[in-house]
């Protein structure tokens, strides 16, 4: 899979970022994520940060009073992202890398696709992620490292499929359509890849 943009472990750190508060509704009731439930908090005493923590099986999103609901909308989704990533940095090693990749093949493709290696390596620089059919191994770059579970889980299915379909033909994307977080797990992949494009400006100099 390369990484040109065309082709839960649970945990309870605080997660900070900043937003500008914007005159927005009272408080919501608890949003559904993917896996857990959402609750979003406000609070007259917060300004501008946004914080983020679990709770058992629900995520708790801490967001100021005055906050849109376009902003509160955009923040959850941030904060999401960031405790997946936190919590993934808790790097899955070889042997729960394959593990993973059985469990969404039985998920996903009824077990069809099984791999007889999936590892992470540090030399895929420009690929996500790898495939070897006739040996049936998979390869993950070491950068995937960090990111959201939902991302890492599409690049293992992307290449679990290429042990079932070569190419990527229509078939090949009809198999990724059951996994429901695709699209979102390619636009987040095309921001990092679009991110490590644009000019690193010099520290302005005081």
């Amino acid at each position: 899979m390369s990484a040109d943009p065309s082709s839960g472990l649970a945990g309870d750190s605080p997660v900070r970022g900043a937003g500008n508060p914007q005159r927005g509704a009272a408080a919501r009731p608890a949003r559904a994520a993917a896996t857990s439930a959402v609750e979003v908090r406000r609070s007259t005493r917060r300004r501008k940060s946004v914080s983020a923590y679990r709770d058992g099986d629900r995520t708790i999103v801490l967001i100021p009073a005055r906050m849109s609901a376009a902003e509160e909308r955009r923040w959850v989704g941030v904060m999401l992202d960031k405790l997946a990533a936190r919590e993934s940095k808790r790097a899955l090693g070889d042997t729960e890398l394959a593990d993973r990749a059985l469990r969404l093949s039985a998920q996903y493709f009824g077990g069809r696709a099984r791999p007889a290696s999936v590892r992470w390596v540090t030399n895929q620089n420009t690929r996500w992620g790898s495939c070897t059919p006739s040996e049936g191994s998979i390869r993950l770059s070491h950068r995937l490292q960090g990111m959201p579970e939902y991302v890492v889980d599409y690049v293992l299915l992307h290449e679990l499929a290429h042990l079932l379909v070569p190419g990527h033909g229509p078939d090949f994307w009809r198999l990724l359509e059951v996994y429901p977080r695709t699209e979102r797990a390619r636009g987040f992949l095309e921001g990092v890849v679009a991110a490590d494009q644009l000019p690193h400006l010099p520290a302005a100099s005081e």
